[in-house]
């Protein structure tokens, strides 16, 4: 009889998880209407990019592009629209004028980016070039009182391959089933998961230290990939124990230029032919009372209204071009996701279950910080050596949080970060838009965007797998982070099915499983 009573409360459970993860046709057929049909994602994008680009965090330009996109939600008919402080964050940064050209020993113009956070020249300046070759000690005493008034090179050459085959690539069958059968990783550890500071030791501080004591006129370097006018560029180093976003960090200006041009100045340097560069740069230091801000905006749930399904993207950019697939693509999309819901729910008149939360971060891309911020104030708090000692009630109400940072591709899949208990529901769901070529479920981990904020404190984060076009090859981070890399199609695509992801988990009538929960240290 026992047996009996248990066989029957299996297969009672066993029904009930496979009926409350049954796809629903008639909510995925007006949400593909909105979102395929009747897509307004590359207006979003458009926007964000051509008139609102580049982002970069403490910036006035996201600032403009923050209230932007509050008005936008606004209208789409979204409650609780608001902003919400983190930080301090420290100065912002704008450039405002930049031309470097090499002077001699004949005249060309040299294309390169300042790097963010570098300070003005105060109008043109002009120096010989020297490189800085010290592998040791005794290397760098031979350049102490050599670099006052030069423009210093700080990289070796680099070979420039050429391209064979394209830059921009789709995942293959053969990639996607490897994905698949990915074993479960390990698990990540206990609440430690973002280090506190970011540095560099050995050599390396103490060239730049010898840099900032010398104080040359500007340093030059090169990336480590790129060519052909793409030029990946980040942000600029403080002397020793600052950050440049402190207020009276010292920073000297910094410039990344192409390899082609960095490669013919380094091999007349190393010709001993003297190589004389001007240039000419004005920024200003922005954001004085140091503190940024999320964006945030929410659908209200029926039922369960004080249980949230949360959906996001990094609104933040670099500065060399409007900040399109890093991540003004995943923003746009997570617009349009709000919209295609208020368009279904109006036309359906279902209102979720759950309560919807767009979330759109600012600081990405100095360490998710924007997000991290947002964690530690709503769902863990926190010790002075970043150790998780409390676990707050919004924790345990939140069912997942969904991102999109990885480009303009397509959605392939979903890497589901070793939460195995959420398979068979991910399987229903996704198997609805295999038409769109979305079919992949991994264990895997993948790192470096805000899901990871939700997963360190025990939230189901999942960012989705995206074909990678020529990302990391020509856009991430480079000059040509434009609008016009942007795959409509795509865009639309990825819109569409996290849509119906964010619905679905809505609607649900459980939270989604979670892995094993943080552990929380008492003290």
């Amino acid at each position: 009889m026992k047996s009996l009573i248990s066989l029957c409360f299996l297969f009672v459970s066993i029904s009930f998880i496979f009926s409350q993860d049954k796809v629903d046709e008639n909510l995925n057929k007006l949400i593909r209407k909105y979102g395929m049909d009747q897509s307004k994602v590359m207006q979003h994008a458009q926007k964000l990019t051509d008139v609102y680009g580049p982002r970069l965090t403490g910036s006035d330009m996201t600032d403009k592009a923050v209230a932007w996109a509050v008005d936008e939600l606004k209208k789409m008919g979204l409650q609780n629209v608001h902003t919400e402080a983190w930080g301090p964050f420290g100065r912002g940064w704008e450039l405002r004028h930049f031309e470097i050209h090499c002077e001699g020993p004949n005249y060309f113009p040299i294309i390169g980016y300042p790097k963010a956070w570098s300070p003005s020249t105060n109008g043109q300046i002009n120096g010989e070039v020297i490189y800085l070759d010290a592998a040791n000690d005794a290397d760098l005493a031979k350049y102490k009182g050599k670099l006052k008034g030069k423009i210093v090179l700080l990289d070796t050459i680099r070979d420039v391959k050429e391209w064979f085959d394209p830059s921009a690539t789709r995942f293959t069958a053969e990639q996607l089933l490897e994905m698949a059968n990915s074993p479960k990783p390990a698990p990540s550890g206990s609440g430690r998961n973002f280090p506190r500071n970011f540095g560099f030791g050995g050599m390396t501080a103490k060239l730049w230290n010898l840099i900032y004591d010398e104080q040359p006129l500007a340093v030059l370097d090169r990336s480590f990939k790129g060519d052909e006018g793409t030029v990946f560029v980040s942000g600029a180093r403080a002397r020793q124990g600052a950050r440049v976003q402190d207020k009276d960090a010292q920073v000297l200006p910094q410039v990344t230029i192409s390899i082609e041009h960095y490669n013919r100045i380094f091999r007349l340097v190393k010709a001993n032919i003297p190589v004389n560069v001007s240039l000419d740069l004005k920024t200003e230091y922005t954001n004085p009372d140091g503190m940024e801000y999320n964006i945030i905006a929410e659908i209200p749930g029926s039922e369960k209204k004080d249980e949230i399904v949360m959906f996001g993207a990094h609104f933040d950019s670099w500065h060399t071009a409007t900040g399109a697939t890093d991540n003004g693509a995943g923003s746009a999309v997570m617009i349009e996701v709000a919209r295609i819901l208020m368009e279904t729910i109006k036309e359906s008149g279902i209102p979720p279950k759950r309560t919807l939360r767009i979330a759109l971060w600012t600081g990405e891309e100095q360490g998710l910080l924007g997000s991290r911020a947002y964690a530690n104030q709503h769902l863990v708090r926190r010790d002075s050596s970043n150790t998780v000692v409390e676990i707050k009630p919004e924790q345990g109400k939140i069912s997942a949080y969904y991102n999109l940072d990885n480009g303009t591709g397509k959605i392939r899949g979903v890497y589901l970060q070793g939460n195995d208990q959420v398979t068979n529901t991910f399987r229903s769901w996704l198997d609805a838009f295999k038409d769109l070529g979305a079919t992949t479920l991994t264990l895997q981990n993948t790192g470096g965007t805000d899901h990871l904020s939700f997963d360190a404190v025990g939230v189901p984060g999942f960012q989705f797998i995206q074909d990678e076009i020529s990302y990391m090859a020509k856009t991430h981070h480079s000059n040509m982070d434009n609008y016009d890399h942007l795959l409509g199609y795509d865009l639309k695509q990825a819109a569409t099915i996290i849509a119906s992801f964010v619905m679905h988990t809505a609607q649900r009538g459980d939270l989604l499983p979670r892995k094993e929960q943080p552990k929380v240290e008492m003290k």
